[in-house]
């Protein structure tokens, strides 16, 4: 690896990184019941391999606002990785009834089944 992407570039966006989450902790610290920084928060984790973490945020923001959308999404997109198709397909369709089709389309031209 080179010392411009080593040193530089990652260390960089790990920072940059950083400063995310801590905007997210401090939404979630001023706003509790809001699910949108659980679930941006939950991305930034997905992003750092912290698969675990990420997964108890998405639940935490579908157990706060059942209808939203983007947590379904992104639970689908989770539970479709671990293998776990009931789930996904359940996240799925909550997140095509809030107006998010993706998820289902991927499912369907992937062939998971229900």
């Amino acid at each position: 690896m080179s010392f411009w992407r080593k040193e530089v570039v990652e260390f960089a966006l790990d920072r940059e990184t950083r400063t995310h989450v801590e905007e997210q902790r401090a939404w979630i610290a001023r706003e509790p019941a809001n699910p949108q920084p659980y679930c941006n928060l939950s991305q930034l984790y997905r992003m750092e391999g912290k698969q675990d973490e990420a997964l108890g945020l998405l639940l935490e923001a579908v157990r706060l606002d059942a209808g939203h959308g983007g947590a379904h999404l992104a639970l689908a997109e989770i539970y479709a990785v671990r293998g776990d198709n009931p789930a996904a397909w359940r996240h799925a369709r909550l997140a095509e009834h809030a107006g998010l089709p993706r998820a289902v389309e991927l499912l369907t031209r992937y062939g998971v089944s229900e």
